[in-house]
C-alpha cells in the first residue's frame, strides 16, 4: 500500500496542497494499522475496528481536556455582558412593580367591662 502522505515531486498542484486535518491523521494512522496488521496476521475487519476504537477514544481525551481547559477572556466577557443583562432585566422587572401596600398596625381598643 502506497503512502499518500507527501505529495509527489513534479506532482500537479490542487486538492493534495491542503494542510492535513485530524481526520487526514486518522486516516493514515488506520492504514498503518491495516499495513501491521497484514504484517502481522491479523484481519483487516479487526484493524479498522482498532484504529475505530482509537479515534472514538482520542475524540474522549479531547473533549475532557476542553471542559477542563479554563474560560479565556473572550468568553468571560461574553458571560459578564450575559450576566449584566439578566440583572438589568431583574432591576427593571422590579422597580416596574408596585410597591406591597403596608398595613396599619391593629389598633388597641380599650377593653369592655
Amino acid at each position: 500500500m502506497a503512502k499518500k502522505d507527501a505529495p509527489r515531486k513534479g506532482a500537479a498542484k490542487g486538492a493534495d496542497d491542503r494542510k492535513p486535518t485530524r481526520s487526514d491523521a486518522v486516516r493514515s494512522v488506520a492504514a498503518q494499522a491495516i499495513e501491521a496488521a497484514g504484517q502481522a496476521g491479523i484481519t483487516r475487519e479487526r484493524a479498522l475496528a482498532l484504529a475505530d476504537e482509537l479515534a472514538h477514544a482520542a475524540g474522549r481525551v479531547r473533549d475532557a481536556l476542553d471542559d477542563l481547559r479554563p474560560a479565556g477572556a473572550d468568553e468571560l466577557r461574553e458571560r459578564v455582558a450575559e450576566l449584566e443583562q439578566r440583572v438589568g432585566k431583574l432591576e427593571k422587572a422590579l422597580a416596574d412593580r408596585p410597591s406591597p401596600r403596608r398595613r396599619s398596625p391593629p389598633v388597641k381598643r380599650p377593653a369592655s367591662s
